[in-house]
């Protein structure tokens, strides 16, 4: 029972529901995917890029970065994972994982195995078409995400990332318009936008000075939102979360 409560009101749940009402049976059959919760450190690596017949995992608590690492020993971060994400979905499809995925901070995972995913395909279609909606929703965040990397500049680049950070976790109950609570350092910041952490610290500083945002203490607040969003020209529809379209 007391699983079952957990998944009902789980960040996942949260997250599928705002693209489709889900039925008991899709929830019973959300149930399959968290028989193996387990735990990690930060650090640790959950898969790693060239990894074969890889599990894939659903985040329930914590943080988590996907990133590919470059010959040089380089590292771009692709996207953060936050609460109710999958974590390594298109590795348990491929016949090897593309990009690996490390744990920011303590977190707890359910391992998910490519049979849990094709059984749920294949017994509730409804559920099925709400994990491709997340998944097609991860696509066009990276879509934005190459748009930061190459046509915003640094301030517009922070803004849009923080305000959409905001938005991910507004969606699974973790933040509002005011503020999120982000563990993220500044070297993680400029990993993923393409920035220097000398020049992050800058660009933060200005956004601060300027009334704009206040990161400080793992604590990200939006000191003028309606501006922020100006700043960043950030729509929020592909990330498509106004409510659920399928009862």
């Amino acid at each position: 029972m007391e699983t079952r409560t957990l998944t009902l009101d789980s960040p996942l749940t949260r997250k599928l529901s705002a693209f489709v009402a889900l039925s008991d049976s899709d929830q019973e059959t959300l149930l399959h995917f968290y028989r193996r919760r387990r735990r990690f450190q930060p650090g640790h690596e959950l898969i790693h890029e060239g990894q074969t017949k890889a599990s894939a995992y659903i985040l329930a608590e914590g943080w988590a970065c996907s990133y590919k690492l470059l010959s040089d020993g380089e590292r771009q971060i692709v996207d953060f994972q936050i609460p109710g994400d999958f974590l390594g979905l298109r590795s348990i499809l491929f016949r090897t994982s593309d990009h690996g995925i490390e744990a920011i901070t303590r977190i707890e995972a359910s391992e998910v195995l490519r049979s849990d995913i094709l059984d749920a395909f294949a017994h509730a279609p409804r559920l099925a078409t709400a994990v491709l909606w997340a998944a097609s929703r991860d696509e066009a965040m990276v879509v934005e995400h190459l748009v930061n990397l190459g046509r915003r500049s640094a301030e517009e680049r922070m803004a849009h990332f923080l305000l959409e950070l905001g938005a991910r976790l507004q969606l699974v109950g973790l933040g509002d318009r005011t503020g999120f609570d982000c563990p993220l350092t500044q070297y993680h910041l400029a990993d993923a936008l393409g920035l220097s952490a000398v020049h992050v610290n800058r660009v933060l500083r200005h956004m601060r000075e300027n009334g704009l945002v206040t990161f400080r203490n793992g604590r990200v607040a939006f000191d003028d939102f309606a501006r922020l969003g100006d700043i960043a020209g950030f729509d929020m529809a592909y990330l498509d979360q106004e409510g659920p379209r399928l009862r």
